[in-house]
């Protein structure tokens, strides 16, 4: 019987929650990676076989109570609930049609930072637009198009990013939440004929249906200009055009990454006055 994208993912993440994450003692040992069926209808106050029928794609209907309830019981975070109800077809979808490139008074504002990497990406992480320094900062890669890409196809990547495994995890759970806004679907799955037909470790990462969106962290990157970059990064939602945000490096006042921006940005000097789309080469 062919799952449906749902009962994929409960029956993933029902295998990442192990049953002391929940409280949960066992008699015997199980062979069953993470939590019975069982173990989630119990926590959910749901029947078996009710539970079943979702993860077996028999059933596509659930109520928010019941999702709410899973949720729970599989520990879900923000994200991922989120995810779990635009699955389920209960979450908003956006309406309007989304710009596939940035405003120019975006592009302008981002030329405004001489000293702070900035970018538009989308939810599938198309780069849409780069102001100099973050130019600069990806300057070691072929080409600046797409996050994911370039993080598992451009052999740049590797030694790059600091350690390529968190970014690599990143990238792909950021397309499984991309996966659920309809807006974006068609372009993620094309990624991810691409990606999986490059990339055992991407087959196996997204195997495991990982979801969580971009926050407030920290980075590390090795430019082979100025050594290693040590960034904090905020992501904002872009007014006026769904799906689109902003992500803005920085790093603290008088820190070793600020003054490795600096020379950075005096390495890639350019004459241009505002922030521009990346391009084919």
């Amino acid at each position: 019987m062919m799952t449906s994208e749902l009962g994929t993912f409960l029956k993933a993440r029902r295998a990442q929650v192990r049953p002391d994450d929940v409280a949960l003692t066992r008699s015997t040992r199980s062979r069953v990676p993470g939590l019975r069926r069982e173990e989630v209808s119990m926590l959910a106050g749901i029947s078996v076989d009710y539970y079943a029928r979702l993860e077996q794609g028999r059933e596509r209907h659930p109520s928010p109570s019941v999702l709410n309830a899973i949720g729970g019981a599989l520990r879900l975070d923000a994200d991922q609930r989120g995810h779990l109800f635009r699955l389920a077809g209960l979450a908003p979808t956006a309406l309007t049609p989304i710009s596939a490139t940035p405003g120019r008074s975006l592009l302008d504002l981002l030329a405004t930072w001489p000293h702070t990497p900035a970018m538009v990406i989308n939810r599938q992480l198309d780069v849409l637009a780069v102001n100099d320094l973050a130019g600069a900062l990806y300057s070691g890669f072929r080409r600046v198009d797409n996050v994911a890409l370039m993080t598992f196809l451009d052999p740049v990547a590797t030694g790059f990013f600091v350690p390529w495994d968190r970014a690599a995890e990143a990238c792909v759970a950021n397309l499984r939440l991309a996966l659920g806004h309809v807006e974006s679907a068609d372009s993620v799955r094309r990624l991810v004929v691409e990606l999986s037909g490059a990339s055992s470790v991407f087959r196996h990462l997204w195997a495991g249906h990982d979801v969580r969106g971009k926050q407030h962290a920290s980075k590390t990157f090795r430019h082979p200009a100025v050594g290693e970059l040590a960034l904090d990064y905020h992501t904002f939602d872009v007014q006026g055009a769904p799906g689109h945000q902003m992500v803005v490096y920085h790093a603290a006042p008088d820190s070793p990454g600020a003054e490795k921006l600096r020379l950075l940005a005096s390495l890639h000097a350019t004459p241009r006055s505002a922030a521009t789309r990346p391009g084919p080469e």
